[in-house]
């Protein structure tokens, strides 16, 4: 069953990983779409997540087996795909790649819920299955970069193929019928009035505030930085862009050491501390003395993600009712993968064009310099508030957080 249940992660995440990183570098190099035109295609995830948990709460918990819904929506994304790739125009393309989205996203929480269901030990069984979810990522990006795909329409027709393969084998998962009776559904069923009142405790709101902010300026990195470093003359971007992901499941067994001496707020800070210099090194690097800082930035990558998303989603289990931190965990990734990414896909394109130059023969040029320096600027705004008013004087927690942590860290 882990086996079973490690490759439907590997292949969950191959799929995203192989289509997603390269996006910007083919519609920007190949098909001349603008920044604020990139923005908004990457931006499509993130309605993706804002619609998801009001999508696997109607069906997936109510209706229908969750892997038969796997299945299903990944049938469906692969003909999305395969149509989207065929496209050159961008209404086309961001109307069925908002389609896809909206079949994806949901999936990364109903391929958890169901590993969840098979698990008689999720808390330590979960992390060496999850693990291969990044190792998808990973592989992905090689193959991309070696094979010299980037600027090309093949990434999207290779994660048609993979959804297609993904659809064929949730079939053969256990089965997993939903627990829930086929009942009304409501908007108290995805965050419940327990849930909403976390708000009430000054810290988490602030905690909640930062967390949107910090994804407004990140989605710099994952709508542009493929795009930058083709630019900028960088050989096989999408393969060392894996540096990131490895260099994460490196961080993930640092949590539990730096719990336990910084705590829950000194961690946040180092991980949008890590964001803020990311875009400093990328915005002073360049792809021949310079490859240094580019190697480093897309190494912070493990600081960036792991000591504030890892650490902020053990915050939230912690602080959530027992019973209700599933709908707790949704309720901040709607905020954050959703709102706040998508508020940073916008502003992140119209920060592109902004420094965007034309030259007499037509090919586009950006001062990547600037484009930096500005959502280097808006983490570093982040950091700053963060700083100066978050307080977390709950000690019972933190010590059942730095415990989890290093559970977290030991699988």
């Amino acid at each position: 069953m882990k086996a079973r249940l490690s490759l439907m992660m590997f292949l969950e995440y191959f799929i995203w990983g192989v289509w997603y990183v390269t996006l910007g570098t083919w519609l920007g190099q190949s098909l001349r779409f603008t920044g604020a035109q990139i923005g908004l295609v990457a931006g499509t995830t993130a309605i993706g997540a804002i619609v998801s948990p009001f999508l696997v709460g109607l069906i997936a918990d109510r209706l229908f087996a969750t892997q038969k819904v796997l299945a299903a929506v990944h049938g469906l994304g692969a003909l999305l795909l395969l149509l989207a790739s065929s496209q050159a125009a961008f209404g086309p393309v961001y109307f069925l790649v908002l389609l896809y989205a909206l079949c994806y996203m949901p999936t990364l929480s109903l391929t958890n819920s169901l590993a969840f269901r098979q698990m008689s030990d999720p808390k330590t069984e979960f992390g060496p299955i999850r693990v291969l979810g990044t190792g998808g990522w990973i592989v992905a990006g090689l193959l991309i970069g070696t094979l010299r795909l980037e600027a090309t329409a093949i990434p999207m027709r290779l994660a048609a193929s993979a959804s297609i393969l993904m659809a064929l084998y949730c079939l053969t998962l256990p089965d997993t019928p939903p627990l829930m009776k086929a009942t009304q559904f409501r908007l108290s069923d995805v965050f419940p009035a327990e849930v909403r009142s976390l708000f009430k405790e000054r810290a988490f709101t602030i905690f909640v505030l930062a967390s949107f902010l910090i994804c407004v300026p990140l989605q710099f990195y994952y709508a542009f930085t493929n795009l930058f470093l083709n630019e900028v003359g960088v050989k096989n971007a999408a393969g060392k862009m894996t540096g990131g992901q490895m260099s994460e499941l490196f961080c993930m067994l640092l949590i539990p050491w730096f719990f336990w001496r910084l705590g829950v707020k000194y961690m946040l800070i180092a991980g949008m501390l890590a964001w803020t210099l990311r875009y400093l090194l990328f915005a002073y690097g360049n792809s021949s003395s310079g490859m240094w800082m580019l190697w480093l930035g897309i190494l912070l990558h493990g600081i960036c993600y792991d000591f504030f998303f890892v650490t902020g989603q053990i915050y939230v289990d912690r602080k959530a009712p027992l019973a209700l931190r599933a709908a707790a965990q949704g309720m901040i990734t709607l905020i954050t993968y959703g709102a706040g990414m998508l508020l940073g896909s916008w502003l992140s394109g119209y920060v592109v064009d902004l420094y965007a130059h034309t030259d007499a023969q037509g090919a586009v040029t950006h001062a990547w310099r600037s484009i930096w320096m500005v959502s280097a600027g808006c983490s570093a705004a982040v950091l700053l508030l963060f700083f100066f008013t978050f307080r977390d004087t709950d000690k019972q927690a933190h010590s059942a957080i730095a415990s989890e942590a290093e559970a977290v860290g030991s699988v």
